[in-house]
């Protein structure tokens, strides 16, 4: 076998055009002799050339069970100059089982394996010497036994089935960010693709100054998400890319429009094998026992949110923290909920608070919907107390589905934050129905520009439009009683308050004797005291509310915020703040002499405020 596999080499050799690709059949080949000697149908692809930038050549299964990948250089190429390349650095780190070749020289790689100089191979076997091809002679089998050892090592893995959240956000992560490479080759193509046009509507309707590379990201994360929540929800046998949109609620239209995409044979051809192997990750992941772990127990920290975190971390810890993706402590966010459901009855006359009929709720900024469900938790408690409330599936039904209203600019917490209210429903005895939708908008919050209708176009791009449109009307229109929860901070905000938004005159009064005072006015730009402002102009409209959230605390004494808090105080009867302190610039300590430590993992201190106009 393997003799026969080194004359075919010398073969393709004599040719004088030979490339690295021109030896992939005879490895091939070799590769499905083996297996059939073993008894195994083969299922081995090469990889399109287009698609070489992200993952390796060769891509090894068993019947449908993904076993692994080799990387082929050109024949007789020097390997130990190729392991320390960019490239080998992120196949070591994602890859669980891959072999690199120059036809000759085996390397094998396991990550479970390591030894202690990680990242090292486990074993090197030499099939034959390329100096005999330059002699102009077919190499002889060398170390054959040896050879078949490594490959029989090869083909004895297996992938463990994740059994926790844990296992299974790191090893998503992994696969998302090889995924991310194939993306960023594709909108580097002249031809306008499927993918082009969806990167164009995200800048179009979301984030004007996307780059190609935070673009792939959010769209590597989508796919590894959506690819989970479809998951979480497949009721039939043998999970995979093709059956995945049964798992996708049609009237997440953003969500179901991408999946229409993934699931289908017009795939973009870069993408399917990276599609593939995370839907092979989850076909085998013990998925009733995840699902276990992600529902919410009282006491205990949001499951979700951790899956979240742990994902981010291993995706991209960097990029984590540049986003100021940091989600709000669930004491924090209890604090908040549970003070303004006791303003609601006290202030508002709403007896049953949360739960009662007329209160209209938005989080501007909602990650995974951490402070929705919370309220929403709330509101189960007074249903359950209070007879008078009405029946709680009737209370889900005609009032939180249709009064509770939030916004997220990110795919990942959006696609996140509705798996979320669907497990809490479901852990609160509401299944939702096929018609039935939380009214969580994938938009930015602070963005009221007129978009050129796009409806004509099919897929993602025409459920962008719709979505951008209802959340406009949400933003433009519907009178809101609380608004809660806990915007970015950024000083460096990308977000520019145009002229003829709604908002301009109200922010720009935050700044109205200020900027001819002072010379720095620039912190006044943060994305928080932009959303701030959003909310004040929210409840100014409707006239009465709530304002509950947790910020940046420079407006609490900053000398440039005075109109601020001129403002806020003209426009609010009462303001009742707590100081959480935590800024670790000015070195505060607590009252008792010790470190004054954050609520969060930021230097920058933070305060909660509620907000109330009668």
């Amino acid at each position: 076998m393997l003799q026969e596999y080194l004359k075919d080499v010398f073969k393709t050799y004599k040719t004088s055009d030979a490339t690295e690709a021109s030896y992939y059949t005879d490895l091939k080949k070799l590769l499905e002799n083996f297996l059939t000697s073993k008894g195994i149908v083969p299922n081995i692809t090469i990889q399109p050339k287009r698609t070489m930038a992200g993952i390796p050549d060769f891509t090894i299964r068993k019947g449908k069970e993904l076993i692994g990948y080799i990387e082929a250089k050109n024949v007789g190429e020097n390997l130990e100059k190729i392991e320390d390349s960019e490239q080998l650095k992120r196949y070591k780190a994602e890859l669980p089982n891959f072999i690199l070749t120059n036809y000759f020289d085996f390397w094998l790689w396991r990550r479970d394996a390591l030894d202690k100089d990680k990242g090292r191979w486990i074993k090197k076997s030499t099939a034959g010497f390329f100096y005999m091809l330059q002699k102009g002679v077919a190499p002889a089998p060398h170390q054959e036994k040896d050879f078949f050892e490594l490959l029989e090592l090869f083909f004895s893995y297996y992938i463990p089935e994740r059994k926790t959240a844990k296992s299974l956000a790191k090893e998503l992560a992994g696969r998302a960010r090889l995924l991310k490479t194939p993306i960023v080759e594709e909108l580097k193509n002249e031809e306008e693709t499927e993918i082009d046009r969806i990167y164009k509507a995200f800048r179009e309707y979301l984030i004007a100054d996307l780059s190609p590379d935070d673009f792939a990201d959010i769209y590597a994360q989508t796919i590894a998400y959506g690819l989970f929540a479809s998951r979480l929800r497949y009721k039939g046998k043998g999970f995979n890319r093709l059956v995945a949109l049964e798992g996708i609620p049609k009237n997440i239209k953003i969500l179901y429009d991408t999946f229409s995409l993934i699931s289908a044979s017009a795939i973009p051809e870069v993408l399917e094998p990276f599609v593939d192997d995370i839907a092979t990750i989850l076909a085998y992941t013990d998925i009733e026992k995840i699902r276990e772990e992600l529902h919410y127990k009282k006491g205990a920290d949001d499951p979700l949110v951790h899956f979240y975190e742990t994902f981010l971390a291993e995706y991209d810890p960097k990029k984590r923290k540049a986003r100021g993706v940091y989600y709000t402590p669930l004491p924090v966010v209890s604090y908040i909920a549970r003070s303004i459901n006791i303003l609601l009855k006290e202030k508002f006359g709403k007896q049953f608070g949360f739960a009662s009929e007329g209160v209209t709720l938005l989080d501007p900024a909602s990650g995974t919907l951490t402070f929705p469900a919370n309220a929403i938790r709330i509101s189960k408690e007074e249903a359950d107390k209070s007879p008078n409330a009405g029946s709680w599936l009737q209370i889900v039904k005609n009032h939180i589905l249709k009064d509770y209203y939030a916004f997220e600019l990110l795919m990942a917490p959006y696609i996140i934050g509705h798996l979320k209210i669907s497990l809490l429903l479901e852990d609160l005895e509401y299944k939702l129905e096929n018609n039935d939708r939380f009214q969580l908008y994938l938009t930015n919050t602070l963005d009221f520009s007129e978009h050129a209708a796009q409806k004509e176009i099919p897929g993602i791009v025409h459920s962008l439009t719709e979505e951008s449109e209802e959340a406009k009307k949400v933003k433009e229109e519907k009178e809101i009683l609380v608004i809660m929860g806990n915007p970015p901070y950024s000083v460096s905000s990308s977000n520019i308050i145009q002229k003829d938004s709604p908002l301009y005159e109200l922010y720009e009064s935050y700044k109205e004797i200020v900027r001819k005072e002072e010379k720095n006015i620039q912190p006044l730009s943060d994305d928080y005291i932009k959303f701030i402002a959003f909310a004040h102009w929210k409840i100014k409209q409707a006239g009465q509310g709530i304002i509950g959230m947790i910020t940046n605390n420079s407006y609490l004494d900053g000398l440039i915020h005075r109109d601020m808090r001129r403002k806020l105080a003209e426009d609010f009867d009462e303001i009742y703040i707590l100081n959480l302190h935590g800024n670790l610039k000015r070195k505060e300590k607590t009252p008792s002499g010790g470190k004054d430590e954050n609520v969060f993992d930021i230097q920058q201190g933070v305060g909660i405020i509620l907000m109330v106009k009668l």
